[in-house]
Parts: C-alpha cells; structure tokens; sequence
C-alpha cells in the first residue's frame, strides 16, 4: 500500500463517479483489516505508529469516496479542475431562479405535507444532478463542466438540509 496513491488506487477502482457502494465497503473493511494498528502489536511502536499512518489515509479515502458530493469534487481535482467553491459561486440564472423559488416555497409552507412535498421535489433535483455529474465525468471526461454541476449540487445538497431542519421543526 501506498500512502501517496489517490484514493482509487488505494482503494483498487476505477477512476469513475460511479462506483458500487457494496463493493466500496467491502473494500474498506478488507483494507481497515490489513491495516489496522492491533495487527502490528507485536512489531513495536514504530510498526504500530505507520499502520495508524494507513488506517487514517485507509479512513480518509473512504469517507471522499463513499459521498458522491465528495467524490465528484475529488475527480475535478484529480483532473486539475478545483470546484472552488468558495471564491468560485457563479450560477445559471435559471438556476438561481429555482433556488429562489424553493426559498420562497419553503418560507410559505403551512405544515409537514407542504414541506415534505418541498423535499421530495428537491431530491429528485438531487438525483438528476447526480445523474448528470456522472456523464460529464464519466462518458465526457469534462471535468470543468463538473466542477460547475458540483457546486450546484452544494446549493442543493445544504437547502435539502434546511429543509431536513424545518421537518425536525415541525415534528419536534
């Protein structure tokens, strides 16, 4: 193992946005087992301290690469493409219309059913982005034309969690 490879190397996949969930646990689980610290308890302190090293980085590559946000911010930046999503929030109009939109809506729903319908209506948004993250990436290669989707996706995936915090509300 090496503690420089990318996480698919490290983790033996192909540098995709999808990837068998399934396969990826199992995957995990057989490296966490390889590398965990108490295999190495009788090799002294130093093994000890280099097998922490790779459960860590073993850990690290699993939490990017099980979330499909995560992972597609991963593969633009493998392909030199930064999502910068800090400095870089330029939307589509059209986009911005909607997000405003579901503002709106989700400030003047009246109850659990209104949100609830809210919600639903933004995690099909959800999985359509998702849906179109993986043809950019993965039939296109266009890792600029992802970076702009998976900041959409940011917008999406953090009103899905207001809208989360509104139900807890209303059912709290």
């Amino acid at each position: 193992m090496n503690l420089t490879s990318d996480d698919f190397e490290l983790f033996g996949l192909p540098r995709l946005f999808a990837q068998d969930r399934a396969a990826l646990d199992a995957r995990w689980r057989a490296l966490q087992a390889e590398v965990h610290p108490d295999r190495f308890a009788s090799e002294g302190a130093a093994a000890q301290r280099v097998a922490v090293q790779y459960a860590v980085r073993v850990n690290e590559a699993y939490q990017r690469l099980k979330d499909p946000l995560k992972r597609a911010a991963y593969l633009c930046a493998l392909a030199g493409q930064s999502v910068d999503a800090e400095n870089n929030t330029a939307m589509p109009p059209a986009f911005l219309m909607q997000q405003m939109e579901w503002r709106e809506a989700l400030d003047e729903a009246d109850g659990s059913e209104a949100v609830q319908a809210l919600a639903d209506e933004v995690e099909r948004a959800r999985r359509d982005a998702l849906a179109a993250i993986e043809q950019v990436l993965d039939v296109r290669g266009d890792a600029a034309a992802a970076a702009q989707q998976v900041r959409a996706l940011m917008f999406v995936e953090r009103f899905a969690a207001d809208i989360e915090r509104r139900l807890e509300a209303l059912e709290g």
